[in-house]
């Protein structure tokens, strides 16, 4: 019997027993038990309509300064370059994901590596209403971006706040996997402040295990109120597959990028100083210090801001405008997200006195050297096993 009589003949057979069946998507029970069953669906109803698709078209530009991370197979395949013939000098295009943060002005979250290159963006909402998109500013470094729209009836997120996040937190992402709009992955914070990923170190990802795959890149990553925690930026994999190890950059970091973004139009970084390196075990004895943490000061250029403050070699930064650093790559990331021109309070230990030190944020350092910058005096190298595939 050929398929087309079996497809028949089944179908005849459930006529007859009075089952033909329509397909229909399995639905939760309310209640197992005589107990509620819990569910997210409430949650994401009220948030989805704040994640967007991004997609993107553009032309590379000529070999030596485009994006290397564009040279991954994995990542290209998504540039749709024609075979044999390399990125450099080809149109392409590529989609992501955004979160709408302002819904009265129109500001949208998003990746720098999502609009990377881009000459022509369009924004498409859960409504299905497509839109001109326009990019406000982009930052590389910490690899965020705002794009603006301009339509009413918007939904926006509500911003979280990232700084309370502990590991085992369950988080939710949203995005557009693969082109399939707003899916939504769940899985827990599986590690906080991950780091070493490229040269600038301005790195402090969320680690999660819910699934993030290509297309996933600028959505949302919110805690179980719904709350923006972070923006889903990429994976950890030798195969461009998701194998469970999620990154995010964290609320906190991204809000403090887009403001200057929105306002500038770019990231003006300001710089200190100082050469710092981290404070280990023996170096906190030495020093007489109850635990191993902040960052040593191990030189300082004069005419810096930092000597102008007062700091000297041998100091130990303990918290950056009241924030706690634990490390010297702490205290990197919190100078890296001010300003030039802001005014910085500085907490630091010296001969076990606390004393407390202002400085304000240069654009330039007189005659830095190589080692000069804050963080550590050698740009990181990756240590992973696997490279690191952007989404």
């Amino acid at each position: 019997m050929n398929p087309r009589g079996l497809v028949c003949t089944a179908l005849l057979a459930a006529a007859i027993a009075g089952t033909l069946f329509t397909a229909a998507p399995a639905v939760m029970p309310a209640a197992v038990g005589g107990t509620r069953v819990p569910s997210l669906a409430p949650m994401i109803r009220r948030v989805s309509p704040a994640v967007v698709n991004i997609a993107t078209h553009g032309v590379m530009p000529e070999s030596g300064s485009h994006d290397p991370l564009r040279d991954d197979p994995f990542y290209n395949r998504f540039f749709h370059s024609p075979p044999g013939e390399g990125p450099d000098e080809q149109p392409f295009a590529a989609a992501g994901s955004g979160v709408i943060v302002d819904a009265k002005r129109g500001y949208i979250l998003t990746n720098a590596h999502v609009v990377d290159h881009a000459t022509g963006i369009t924004v498409t909402l859960q409504d299905g209403r497509n839109l001109k998109g326009k990019i406000v500013g982009v930052d590389p470094q910490s690899d965020i971006a705002v794009v603006r729209i301009d339509a009413h009836g918007l939904t926006q997120i509500r911003l979280g706040d990232s700084a309370t996040l502990a590991v085992g937190d369950f988080v939710v992402a949203i995005g557009n996997p693969f082109g399939l709009p707003h899916s939504v992955t769940s899985g827990i914070v599986s590690g906080l402040k991950r780091s070493g990923f490229s040269p600038d170190d301005y790195e402090n990802y969320i680690q999660t295990d819910a699934s993030i795959n290509p297309g996933n890149s600028g959505g949302a990553l919110v805690d179980l109120e719904g709350d923006l925690v972070g923006i889903n930026t990429a994976i950890l994999s030798g195969s461009g597959d998701n194998i469970g190890i999620g990154f995010a950059i964290p609320v906190d970091t991204a809000k403090r990028v887009m403001r200057q973004l929105i306002e500038y139009g770019a990231v003006d970084r300001g710089q200190l100083g100082l050469s710092v390196y981290a404070v280990t075990r023996d170096v906190a004895r030495s020093l007489g210090l109850s635990k191993a943490a902040g960052g040593l000061v191990a030189q300082v250029i004069p005419g810096s801001p930092a000597e102008k403050a007062g700091i000297h070699a041998g100091d130990v930064v303990t918290a950056i405008e009241g924030h706690y650093i634990h490390s010297n790559t702490d205290l990197r990331k919190a100078i890296a997200l001010l300003r030039v021109g802001d005014q910085v309070t500085i907490d630091l230990l010296r001969d076990g006195r606390r004393e407390r030190r202002r400085a304000v944020l240069a654009n330039t350092l007189p005659d830095q050297p190589a080692s000069g910058r804050i963080g550590p005096h050698a740009p990181s190298s990756r240590t992973d096993s696997a490279p690191r595939t952007p989404h």
